[in-house]
């Protein structure tokens, strides 16, 4: 078991880092024919809608950067004031990167049911981080951490999303849009189901527990 958790641990820290890190890719390749392509000439040529996309893609990485390491146990214990810069660091980038990905939403290809998904997405992750922030102001430690957890299977949206997405238009070959309005919902839904499973387990753990 101690192998299967690590083993699951590094895949965790694997994807939060690469697919966290993927974003700059945009600053220096080319990557109009991936998810750029699906756009149209006017939105690319304008400069509001650059300036909230990149806004949200860069500062979400920034949130996987800076997240994934902050449920190292040691860490938290150990290195408090690294967890608490951390943890400023992350707040605010979901609130910039949040607002920018509810903009951004209401132009999400796939027409409605990409935007309400996307803008669900964006609305419930800055919704999750303001309670993890006031939890953790009223010294609310548990609390704190059970509104992380969401938060973070949130921000985590940015990897299943990569690995849905191929996994339709590939292995099922669906059409890109079919695809992506599905997304929509699916890179983020068993995330938030996941993490709320995970709180309730940890919550029981600790009832549990002997005093």
């Amino acid at each position: 078991m101690p192998m299967l958790k690590n083993l699951i641990w590094f895949v965790f820290a694997f994807f939060a880092i690469g697919v966290g890190l993927y974003p700059y890719l945009y600053l220096v390749v080319d990557m109009s024919q991936g998810l750029l392509g699906s756009k149209t000439e006017a939105l690319l040529s304008n400069s509001i809608w650059n300036f909230f996309f990149y806004t949200h893609i860069l500062l979400g990485g920034v949130t996987l950067l800076s997240g994934w390491s902050q449920f190292i146990k040691k860490l938290r214990n150990n290195r408090i004031n690294l967890h608490r810069h951390l943890g400023k660091i992350y707040v605010v980038a979901v609130l910039l990167s949040g607002i920018a990905g509810l903009y951004i939403s209401f132009f999400a290809t796939g027409g409605l049911v990409s935007q309400l998904g996307f803008g669900a997405l964006a609305v419930l992750w800055l919704g999750t981080t303001f309670m993890a922030y006031i939890s953790i102001r009223n010294k609310k430690i548990i609390l704190h951490q059970q509104w992380m957890i969401r938060s973070y299977a949130l921000a985590f949206a940015a990897v299943t999303l990569r690995l849905w997405l191929p996994s339709l238009t590939g292995f099922l070959n669906m059409e890109f849009v079919d695809a992506y309005r599905i997304i929509a919902w699916m890179c983020w839904v068993p995330n938030l189901i996941f993490a709320e499973f995970l709180v309730r387990q940890i919550s029981g753990k600790r009832k549990l527990s002997p005093i």
